[in-house]
């Protein structure tokens, strides 16, 4: 009778080992499912990995918008600036039509020392200081060989040097550059080898 009460003693123990009390059983839930506060931090903290991402987002958006509209800008002057040296080009032009009357009219006079002749030469070279302020220059092309870029070719001689085959001869009329641009070629007459008849 003893021996079968410790018997069921025991497995009373046994049993109350063995099946957790359900206040156990509740904390053990609670620690596996996330508390209100742990559920706002990751949200929390969602939301702010969202708004940096955004925000790297509309930096580098605001970085492209600056480089674009510097590049624009670059763009806007190179154009102006171009536009600037074609004017000035018209306008050059324009006054070394003039400047060529006024050459005409020097090589007419030849040596004339009157007045008339002086005033002449005068406004022609006043004309010519104020192309090379501009920035015009003349073309040197006589004796070097021929460049249809910087000069066309009116005219032709015959050369039996065979050096000189090719080369400018001479200038009908100049040809002027302003900065990189030829805004006038120059008119010329170039030399044409041909081998001498064999007698």
């Amino acid at each position: 009778m003893n021996g079968k009460s410790q018997t069921d003693g025991s497995s009373e123990e046994t049993q109350a080992h063995e099946a957790p009390a359900p206040e156990m059983e509740a904390e053990q839930q609670a620690a596996q499912e996330p508390s209100e506060e742990e559920t706002e931090r990751q949200r929390l903290e969602s939301e702010l990995e969202a708004a940096r991402r955004r925000v790297d987002q509309l930096a580098r958006a605001y970085q492209q918008a600056e480089k674009d509209r510097e590049e624009f800008k670059q763009r806007l002057t190179r154009e102006r600036d171009r536009m600037l040296d074609v004017e000035r080009g018209n306008v050059a032009t324009t006054l070394l039509e003039a400047v060529d009357e006024l050459d005409r009219c020097v090589s007419m006079s030849g040596q004339d020392a009157s007045a008339l002749a002086q005033g002449v030469r005068m406004i022609r070279d006043g004309l010519l200081s104020k192309l090379q302020q501009m920035g015009v220059e003349r073309l040197q092309v006589v004796g070097l060989p021929y460049d249809p870029n910087t000069a066309e070719a009116t005219d032709m001689e015959i050369t039996p040097n065979p050096d000189e085959d090719q080369r400018v001869v001479e200038e009908a009329r100049a040809g002027y550059r302003m900065k990189e641009r030829i805004i006038r070629p120059a008119r010329v007459k170039v030399a044409k080898y041909v081998a001498p008849a064999q007698a």
